[in-house]
């Protein structure tokens, strides 16, 4: 067990109204390092974000792309920091909605609850419908079948949402699984490419002065490098049914990140090199790493279309799994209504909170593609175009939540833990963290961006503006809310 002693409970131990007690608990220590780490890597889903990113990122940074996302890697690796510091002190299904709320109060509490719900469940509807749209890919490719995509979409989230109610150790111990199979399969690739041009390889991806416009091109690339990590905190949210969360939950992030960054760098590499080092014809390629499974494995190509598709099944189990946890404790806390906060009797299971979570995503997809038809853009909405769009929504959203964590660790630890603040891990690495989120802010909010994302910001201030003012509206009705955030911590 970690020396690291929890948050005083004097101030947590009020049961939270209406949905008190070990009736509402998530089943403790059904979980080991191997599940969490092997669960959040599946939600980052590197087959799924790499073969539907990089391109782009490719196209904005140039033959140097791997330097973006080496930057990435290194500003992910300051959030986990923070969720680390966190972690250690006060494990909660809640992540950084109880961090944020146990040191800034109830109202920011509600406000991230709302952000991270929305934003996260914004960006699972992208990988909801992307999974369908994968698979019409390959039916199309290898049988010439013309099968609508969105039943399969349907098909496909019925099963997930099956296999999540059973379990949360068998759900999770499938997406590791698929997780592993993608890992392989992609790996066995990108030596394969780098074997094949052994004889031009250089330094030059990772050479600063190839980046297409210096530091702009960098910094214009770096908000699609940041979305390729996002879920690396899935962890924390498996915190109550994970055997010693404050060790390993912190283990889990720093594991599953490494394993990320040295991933990418590698997928990177070998995909810049299978494409003869032409940024202009990679970034063309409608799936680029597909493109140099073709050129180096040939016929074999079928395991890198699988592996994609089981990235995008990993995705969607681990990811709403874990996501769907944090809208279930805002609901047990008081945050959100109470009724998402419940669990199933007999197998423990959060079933109100995945099917709400599950239930609006499938009605984003629904909305967004009969707006698009009312626009007159297109009579079906194409699920690789959704994927960016709803994704780039979701992120914003997202990263707003980052940043108020970042900001929030240092008071935390000098308000609980003041004997333990050291400098250097809870003053200077979250300040960076959160310079390191305003830049993709910036960039996914500049004026001058082609539709629909020209007006995500004002998107997102709105509904920022909204969730503080529905925030001020529930402390005021409800007193008693800041005894109930964080109420719950995971190993107690």
């Amino acid at each position: 067990m970690s020396d690291v002693t929890p948050v005083p409970v004097a101030e947590s131990k009020s049961p939270p109204v209406g949905e008190v007690g070990r009736e509402h608990r998530l089943p403790q220590g059904a979980l080991g390092l191997l599940d969490i780490s092997a669960a959040t890597m599946a939600n980052v889903a590197p087959a799924m974000s790499f073969y539907f990113g990089f391109g782009f990122l490719a196209f904005t940074a140039g033959v140097a792309s791997p330097l973006t996302i080496l930057a990435a890697g290194v500003a992910i690796a300051f959030l986990a920091n923070t969720l680390s510091e966190f972690a250690k002190v006060i494990p909660s299904t809640g992540g950084f909605i109880t961090f944020v709320g146990k040191t800034f109060g109830p109202t920011s509490a509600v406000t991230t609850a709302l952000l991270a719900g929305l934003g996260y469940i914004t960006a699972m509807a992208s990988v909801i419908a992307i999974s369908g749209g994968f698979l019409t890919i390959i039916l199309k490719y290898y049988f010439g079948w013309n099968v609508p995509w969105g039943i399969f979409t349907v098909l496909l989230c019925a099963a997930a949402v099956a296999m999540m109610i059973r379990g949360v150790s068998i759900s999770t111990r499938v997406a590791g699984t698929f997780f592993g199979f993608e890992l392989v399969v992609l790996v066995i690739v990108a030596i394969a490419s780098i074997v094949k041009h052994a004889s031009h390889l250089s330094a030059t991806p990772f050479e600063p002065s190839h980046i297409t416009n210096g530091f702009s091109g960098l910094a214009a690339g770096f908000p699609l490098a940041i979305y390729l990590f996002i879920g690396w905190e899935n962890s924390a949210a498996l915190a109550e049914e994970t055997d010693n969360p404050r060790r390993n939950v912190p283990r889990a992030v720093f594991l599953s990140v490494g394993v990320m960054v040295v991933s990418y760098l590698l997928f990177a590499y070998s995909t810049v090199v299978g494409f003869g080092y032409n940024v202009k014809s990679l970034s063309g390629a409608a799936i680029p790493f597909i493109s140099v499974a073709h050129s180096t494995i040939g016929l074999f190509v079928l395991f890198a279309y699988l592996a994609g598709m089981t990235s995008t099944l990993g995705a969607l189990i681990a990811g709403t799994n874990s996501q769907a946890r944090l809208v279930f404790n805002s609901g047990r806390e008081g945050l959100l209504p109470s009724w998402v906060g419940r669990v199933d009797p007999g197998r423990r299971t959060p079933v109100h909170a995945i099917f709400t979570f599950v239930g609006i995503s499938l009605a984003i997809i629904g909305g967004w593609a009969a707006f698009d038809a009312a626009q007159g853009k297109h009579l079906q909405l194409n699920p690789v175009n959704f994927f960016a769009e709803s994704s780039t929504l979701g992120t914003i959203l997202v990263l707003l939540v980052y940043l108020a964590a970042n900001l929030a660790l240092p008071f935390f630890i000098h308000k609980n833990k003041p004997d333990s603040f050291n400098p250097v891990k809870h003053g200077v690495l979250p300040i960076l963290g959160a310079a390191s989120i305003v830049v993709p802010l910036y960039y996914l909010s500049k004026p001058g961006q082609v539709s629909p994302y020209n007006w995500y910001p004002y998107v997102a201030l709105v509904i920022l503006v909204l969730s503080i003012l529905y925030a001020m509206s529930l402390t005021r009705r409800d007193p008693t809310l800041a005894e109930r955030v964080g109420s719950i911590v995971a190993d107690e």
